[in-house]
């Protein structure tokens, strides 16, 4: 990240840009989903900036595409039923 002459930060990528832009070669957490406990809130899907939660109908429970998963953790850190855990990536 740099400042430009108008004090504006450049951001070497968008918001919402994973979709671009595998991430699960650079991750280092990532997130596991205890399906029993899901109470379909819908919260991990509205915080994700990348937008990879998505309700999963065979496991009637919302997951995550890892390919774009960053591994931030703000759908485990904001999920009110603690459903979501991150755990480190193993290689």
């Amino acid at each position: 990240m740099t400042n430009d002459k108008n004090n504006k930060i450049k951001l070497s990528l968008d918001p919402g840009s994973a979709i671009r832009n595998k991430t699960f070669g650079w991750r280092t957490n990532k997130p596991v989903f205890d399906y029993s406990k899901c109470i379909k809130c819908r919260l991990c899907e509205q915080i994700c900036p990348e937008g990879v939660c998505f309700f999963n109908v065979e496991k009637n429970s919302y997951d995550a595409d890892l390919d774009y998963c960053k591994g931030c953790g703000l759908c485990a850190k904001h999920c009110p039923a603690n459903v979501i855990k991150m755990e480190l990536e193993e290689r």
